[in-house]
């Protein structure tokens, strides 16, 4: 995500600019994250966009449907801006903990309780496809159980990408993480939620870094004396 026709297309919806950062330089090596939603991460679900300057397209699979949102006056918004496995479904609810408020044939929707959001997880007559473009779905838990888990899925012999390791973010809270895959492949992260709780306050700036950071972009102009950006 890094122009002003995607920022507004964000705005439309009324999701939020929560955090801005960019990381490390030159170019080659730097990379940004723009956390999206209707409001902090303690309390609802939010979007993390990278924006990595040395690649210039991803090709994207078939793995990722949609974010589906209800919204009553997205219209007002824009006027004014002018199959499910058995195996994986049992994963989901047996080895996560997540609550089943309903399945079909062709879907499953999951989720950790009231207030929380609903992960839909569809059946597809085709082999997945990810692409270059895919991301993992996070949630934070008491750091006490993230042992638990890992312990859980190890002792299924169910895939562990990440073992449980703390993750160090200059300046701010060193958060702990476990990071695993389900049967067909999609990445789960679950982080300690009290360190992550400082982690992801909003930046009252971020609006306004994030429009900096498009403002002062000049890596297109930088690869090019390099011979272009890669095309994945």
């Amino acid at each position: 995500m890094r122009n002003s026709t995607k920022v507004a297309k964000l705005r439309v919806t009324g999701r939020n600019i929560l955090l801005s950062q960019t990381f490390l330089s030159p170019y080659d090596g730097r990379w940004s994250k723009t956390m999206i939603g209707y409001g902090p991460e303690d309390t609802h679900f939010v979007l993390e966009l990278t924006y990595n300057y040395g690649i210039s397209s991803y090709r994207h699979g078939n793995d990722f449907k949609a974010v589906h949102i209800n919204s009553s006056d997205v219209f007002e918004r824009v006027k004014k801006i002018s199959n499910v496995s058995k195996v994986n479904e049992n994963y989901w609810v047996k080895k996560l903990g997540m609550n089943q408020l309903e399945s079909t044939d062709s879907y499953t929707v999951l989720s950790y309780g009231d207030g929380q959001c609903h992960l839909r997880i569809t059946r597809e007559s085709s082999p997945i496809d990810r692409g270059q473009a895919f991301g993992r779905i996070a949630f934070s838990c008491p750091r006490s159980e993230l042992p638990k888990i890992q312990q859980k899925i190890e002792a299924d012999n169910q895939t562990i990408l990440t073992r449980l390791v703390s993750l160090d973010t200059p300046g701010k809270a060193t958060v702990d993480v476990v990071i695993l895959a389900d049967p067909d492949g999609h990445e789960i992260c679950f982080v300690g939620d009290e360190a992550f709780r400082e982690l992801s306050q909003v930046d009252p700036k971020a609006d306004e870094l994030l429009s900096e950071a498009m403002t002062s972009d000049s890596s297109d102009a930088w690869f090019e004396k390099r011979g272009g950006k890669p095309k994945l």
